[in-house]
């Protein structure tokens, strides 16, 4: 199972605790450890443990907790909702755990994995906001580093804006429809001023932003933003389309881009396919264009999702055309390209110096012209040229590029589904290419890299084209024999 498909064996939740009595079985560094984590929410804490360390001890004194001196026994779990076996003792542990399941309270032993019910997670605290870290026990020193990374994003005065926004929720539902108004306050709260006074610590100033921002009876403006997908990994997406993703109401995405990255986008945020997958169109460019301005005047925030970046053959010339004819507004947000993350996947200099210092993007299909294009001459004079989708086209633009005159032994260097898990690397020289036309098991996205820098390259971990089209030979070979 690939990692964007793993699924869980705990789900993570919120239970409310308030007032509501928590017991801790033990009294030492395991309970404190315990009673410090659930000694931040509004809990009853109960500690049951004839003997108790200074350190526990003290924070029970400061906390008001109520400590129970008695040897375990199963009547002192009675009435709570959640118990934490933490005495250090394997025995008295597992007998906690029986006990609580028993009477039906969810259990965690500590270090006892087999025993617990629940896990406790590494938890960033700026209450109401409360961001809970969990590893399923796996790697509890893991949630711990992954916390102070949170916890060092995340303002101190989270808290007070969250509260501010809990003191308005009902007087938002109130004036304002459900849906994209509600959604549009909430995200100018969060990010306007609102959030900005409460920063500056001057939360009547943060109040009255926010009502005054509750109050304006001005129509939400539809935004489109042509966002540059990456070459299909989700972690090579950019921090600002991550950021639109979030904000959308609705994602219009190509078939090339992979689930993984369109589920980065808000869970109830609309998500609309439209094909454009070679052979599978299953809107026109020109339905898209007019389902992106009619989105735009409907007052929707939408994200146009394009593989890789949206101005590299990506048509977004029409579709920014269309969206400027209509008057409705838009960005552009770059992406990685797939020249790019073939090139890095190959850990190639896609220009070298003293070998190539330009660069041709192309898709091939201009070959199949009786004139040769000006970049196939940028070819021969040594820039470095990376072919879009050109498994299909391999034969075509060897042959044409040989006919003008670069040499059959320059390096090529193609990769299917790159920057992907399960890429494939493939290396040979410009007279190798055309075996790449019969290669019916290449049914990803195949990216061609040509030129003398390509040279350069590592091919480790790549398969040379030569071979095969010494077992295609082969096959024929035995096929005429027979």
């Amino acid at each position: 199972m690939s990692p964007a498909n793993a699924k869980l064996n705990a789900f993570p939740v919120f239970m409310r605790v308030e007032g509501e009595a928590v017991a801790i079985v033990g009294g030492g560094a395991e309970a404190l450890a315990k009673a410090r984590l659930v000694g931040q929410s509004s809990a009853a804490l109960r500690i049951i443990t004839p003997t108790i360390e200074p350190e526990l001890s003290a924070f029970v004194a400061e906390a008001g907790v109520r400590h129970v001196a008695a040897a375990y026994e199963a009547s002192h779990l009675e009435g709570a909702v959640m118990v934490f076996a933490a005495s250090g003792d394997e025995e008295l542990d597992r007998r906690v755990a029986l006990d609580a399941r028993r009477l039906g309270i969810p259990v965690n032993a500590v270090d006892r994995p087999e025993l617990c019910d629940f896990f406790t997670p590494a938890l960033v605290n700026r209450a109401p906001v409360a961001i809970a870290i969990g590893t399923e026990g796996a790697g509890p020193v893991l949630a711990q580093m992954l916390r102070g990374r949170i916890d060092q994003m995340l303002s101190p005065s989270l808290g007070s804006l969250a509260a501010l926004a809990a003191s308005l929720r009902a007087a938002a539902e109130k004036i304002l429809p459900k849906g994209n108004a509600r959604r549009r306050f909430w995200n100018s709260f969060f990010q306007g001023g609102p959030a900005r006074a409460v920063e500056a610590g001057e939360l009547g100033r943060a109040h009255d932003a926010a009502v005054d921002l509750l109050l304006s009876s001005a129509p939400a403006a539809g935004h489109v933003a042509l966002v540059g997908a990456g070459p299909g990994a989700e972690d090579l997406l950019t921090l600002r389309a991550h950021r639109l993703l979030m904000e959308a109401d609705v994602i219009v995405h190509d078939a090339l881009v992979p689930e993984a990255v369109v589920a980065m986008g808000r869970r109830d945020a609309e998500r609309l396919p439209v094909g454009k997958r070679k052979g599978c169109h299953t809107k026109s460019q020109a339905e898209i264009n007019a389902l992106l301005v009619e989105l735009g005047r409907q007052g929707k925030r939408v994200v146009r999702l394009k593989s890789g970046d949206p101005l590299v053959f990506g048509r977004a010339g029409e579709e920014m055309a269309a969206l400027r004819d209509a008057g409705i507004a838009y960005e552009v947000v770059p992406g990685v390209t797939a020249a790019f993350a073939a090139a890095a996947d190959f850990e190639l200099p896609l220009t070298l110096r003293g070998v190539s210092s330009s660069m041709v993007f192309t898709t091939g299909h201009d070959l199949k012209g009786n004139s040769l294009p000006d970049w196939a001459k940028l070819a021969i004079s040594g820039a470095t040229v990376a072919v879009y989708m050109g498994r299909s086209v391999a034969a075509e633009v060897a042959g044409r590029l040989i006919e003008a005159g670069l040499s059959p032994d320059t390096a090529v260097a193609i990769v299917e589904n790159a920057s992907l898990g399960h890429r494939r690397r493939f290396h040979g020289t410009l007279a190798d290419l055309p075996s790449l036309e019969a290669r019916a098991d290449l049914s990803g996205p195949v990216m061609t890299i040509i030129g003398d820098a390509v040279a350069g390259a590592n091919f480790e971990r790549s398969e040379p084209l030569a071979a095969y089209r010494r077992e295609d030979a082969i096959t024929a070979a035995e096929g005429a024999q027979s």
